[in-house]
């Protein structure tokens, strides 16, 4: 591959060394700020296996570096790229999501004990709530969710399990009415 030669003029050199300073931009801009000044001809003019050493970068990263600088200038290395292709739009807006967790807290379907998250991509494109859903787009959905309000989804439905709360007033877990003496009904932590 051919090196790249990085030429920095004293404003580009004052705008990198000011970026260092302030140590309040983003991480890869500042290193990427440190590479260009230590591989600038006018200063330090380091190599690139000295550049990757000093900054735990690969030398491939150097050199991309310095041609980006030389072909696309200081901007092109101190921001990234633009997607070529926006992200996708949300399958769910805020109305679909409360559609479904309301749909996952209701009764399961006739022959069901509970809702699997398949059953629940399917019923929230029957009821079209959505086009189309994917399970996992439901997972991440409820995922969301409070942990107390997880455990009513997918916990026990009948409340034969009763929660109660340890010292640090973490949930440990679940105790069956069985267990607990008849003396710590209703009483937490």
């Amino acid at each position: 591959m051919k090196k790249h030669v990085v030429c920095l003029t004293n404003e580009e050199r004052g705008q990198l060394t000011e970026l260092i300073r302030k140590g309040k931009a983003a991480a890869y801009k500042i290193r990427h700020a440190h590479i260009l000044l230590k591989a600038d001809v006018d200063g330090p003019a380091w190599s690139d296996d000295q550049i990757g050493e000093a900054f735990s970068v690969h030398t491939k990263t150097v050199g991309s570096l310095r041609q980006r600088f030389v072909k696309q200038g200081l901007e092109a290395v101190l921001n990234r790229k633009k997607r070529a292709r926006p992200p996708r739009k949300r399958k769910l807006d805020g109305e679909a999501e409360a559609r479904l967790i309301a749909l996952s807290c209701g009764k399961p379907p006739e022959g069901y004990n509970r809702w699997t998250l398949r059953l629940l991509a399917d019923k929230a494109v029957e009821l079209e709530i959505v086009d189309t859903i994917s399970y996992e787009t439901v997972r991440r959905t409820l995922k969301k969710r409070a942990e107390a309000a997880f455990v009513q989804i997918v916990g026990d439905p009948s409340g034969a399990e009763c929660g109660v709360r340890g010292p640090n007033g973490g949930c440990p877990g679940h105790v069956s009415p069985a267990i607990r003496s008849a003396d710590s009904v209703g009483v937490h932590g």
